[in-house]
């Protein structure tokens, strides 16, 4: 990779960088872009966030796994339309795209809410909504960033580009907080369309660097191979998935961090209700969780996650959080109580955030661009939300049959054990995929 004579201001920003991970010269601007591009998705979602957890309790916590069922068989059907987008069109078109897709229904649902068009039905599509364009906007993200840059480039900057996302994930809150009331919750949303389209403009922008950082490096086939669409058919991501053992590997891994993560959110959505009845307390009480995990997490982010991933490895890295969310567990059944759950839930989220998250894209640097972006997206959307919808039901029948929060708090720390051995056993399994292609990725 050719090398540029930086200026003074480039070599002052190189060592700035530095101090926060192991960066070199030349990749300074992709990591800002990277950095910005994520803290505008987070950001984005953020402003929206705490209308879609009110809605949710608003709508009855006793039927939120109807929500999360929707949610599910929204992404049944998203699935396969990206499947078609990233079949037709180059990488560069239909990344931005999809953020174009989801710009057009934020502005639909400020003309709804502005008007009050069907309140209670808007109310909760909105919350299907808003669970689909989460997940879809960071896995195509993630997918994005597994293109680029490489096995070793990933454990080294990951962490970092991850905060750009933490800290939009803090400021989109406070965004909320001060504009909320002169504003209306509606016009938020445009603030958010806004933002989706910085995005969009950060995915043009790390292309171009990536075609200049390879110079000729790369073989003209190979910058010519990047600007074709990926091919396949509507549902390749799914075959793709069964003929894996290592992607099922992830899906397994996928499924039980959900089911956790579903159990938890349960078990918050019952006692901030039997806490609090008012909205405006609770809406205040969400805010305040996600002001702490996302303080939390930048921290982690910035200072620790790229170090732990050399101290323990990838394995001891994926599976760091499932072993302190199984003791999270365990204190929760002994004290279902508002000030455990709180501390679990912050750290859990901060965990994955900060630490769980850049550790599992990192098992992705190692495949094919294919495999990245259909296969991924399949998992990170109709696996994930698949598995909302079942532990949501399973939440619900256990609640029916009987189980106390405390009880069912300790049913989860074997799950989590479990997440925390296949977490182990996939990082492992990278590594060797990694050393078996000499650390590169497909370009």
């Amino acid at each position: 990779m050719p090398q540029s004579h930086p200026t003074p201001a480039g070599r002052f920003l190189h060592r700035t960088l530095r101090r926060f991970a192991q960066i070199e010269p030349g990749e300074i601007r992709a990591v800002l872009w990277s950095f910005s591009y994520f803290f505008a998705l987070l950001c984005s979602y953020y402003i929206v966030r705490p209308m879609r957890d009110e809605m949710g309790i608003a709508g009855g916590v006793e039927n939120l796994q109807w929500l999360f069922t929707g949610t599910f068989l929204t992404m049944l059907a998203a699935v396969p339309l990206f499947g078609w987008v990233s079949s037709r069109f180059p990488r560069r078109r239909f990344v931005p795209y999809v953020y174009y897709f989801f710009i057009s229904h934020l502005l639909a649902f400020y003309v709804l809410f502005e008007t009050g068009v069907g309140d209670a039905w808007v109310a909760r599509a909105f919350f299907i909504w808003a669970s689909v364009f989460n997940l879809f906007v960071v896995s195509v993200f993630w997918s994005f960033m597994a293109d680029i840059f490489s096995n070793a480039q990933a454990r080294r900057l990951f962490g970092l580009i991850a905060a750009g996302g933490t800290a939009g994930a803090l400021l989109g809150p406070m965004l909320t907080t001060v504009l909320a009331v002169p504003l209306g919750p509606a016009r938020l949303l445009l603030i958010s369309a806004l933002l989706l389209g910085w995005a969009a403009l950060s995915v043009k922008r790390l292309g171009a660097w990536q075609d200049r950082a390879a110079g000729n490096d790369v073989a003209p086939s190979v910058r010519a191979a990047r600007r074709e669409p990926l091919g396949g058919g509507l549902f390749a991501g799914i075959g793709l998935v069964l003929r894996s053992p290592y992607l099922l590997g992830i899906c397994v891994l996928m499924l039980l961090f959900t089911t956790l993560a579903t159990f938890l959110y349960f078990q918050q959505a019952q006692i901030i209700r039997d806490s609090f009845s008012d909205s405006a307390q609770r809406t205040a009480v969400f805010a305040a969780i996600d002001l702490a995990v996302n303080s939390l997490t930048i921290l982690i982010q910035v200072f620790l996650t790229a170090r732990l991933v050399k101290w323990l490895g990838l394995s001891g890295t994926l599976a760091l959080v499932p072993l302190l969310l199984g003791v999270g567990f365990f204190a929760l059944g002994v004290a279902p109580v508002l000030g455990v759950l709180v501390v679990v839930q912050v750290i859990r989220r901060a965990g994955n955030y900060a630490i769980m998250r850049p550790a599992r894209e990192m098992l992705y640097v190692v495949l094919n661009r294919e495999e990245k972006y259909k296969a991924k997206n399949f998992i990170d959307t109709v696996v994930y939300r698949g598995g909302d919808a079942v532990s949501a039901w399973a939440y619900a029948g256990l609640r029916g049959i009987g189980f106390n929060l405390g009880e069912i708090a300790l049913l989860a720390v074997p799950l989590a054990g479990l997440w925390g051995w296949v977490a182990w056993a996939l990082g492992k399994r990278q590594g060797k995929l990694a050393k078996a292609s000499g650390g590169q990725h497909e370009p």
